[in-house]
């Protein structure tokens, strides 16, 4: 298994800033992508953030410009650099990683257990 580990979540004032953190651990043989999705409250999970291996990004057009994803890959983790914030930013947010753990041959998806950001006054 994958563990992903989140931090780095809170309550920040519209405009504000915050990073969010995932650590990764397990026996890991590659990991293909890292990323960050969504959900806010009643809402479905939506991609927020994606960081390729290659290190190809994508965001959704919500953030574009507000936030940065970023890796380091000696500590096995993924970051979510978030500024600009807004009150719609408010959600759980939940890392994922696609990896493929060693000795296994299939690339599987894993999440961690969610951190909530609120953006209120």
């Amino acid at each position: 298994q994958v563990q992903l580990v989140e931090s780095g979540g809170g309550l920040v004032q519209p405009g504000g800033s915050l990073r969010l953190s995932c650590a990764s651990s397990g026996r890991i043989f590659s990991i293909k992508s890292m990323g960050w999705y969504r959900q806010p409250t009643g809402k479905a999970r939506e991609l927020v953030a994606r960081l390729t291996s290659d290190a190809n990004t994508n965001y959704a057009d919500s953030v574009k410009g507000r936030f940065t994803i970023s890796r380091d890959n000696a500590k096995n983790t993924v970051y979510l650099q978030m500024n600009s914030l807004r009150p719609e930013d408010t959600a759980d947010y939940y890392c994922t990683a696609t990896a493929r753990l060693l000795g296994d041959l299939v690339l599987r998806d894993y999440w961690g257990q969610g951190t909530q950001v609120t953006v209120s006054s």
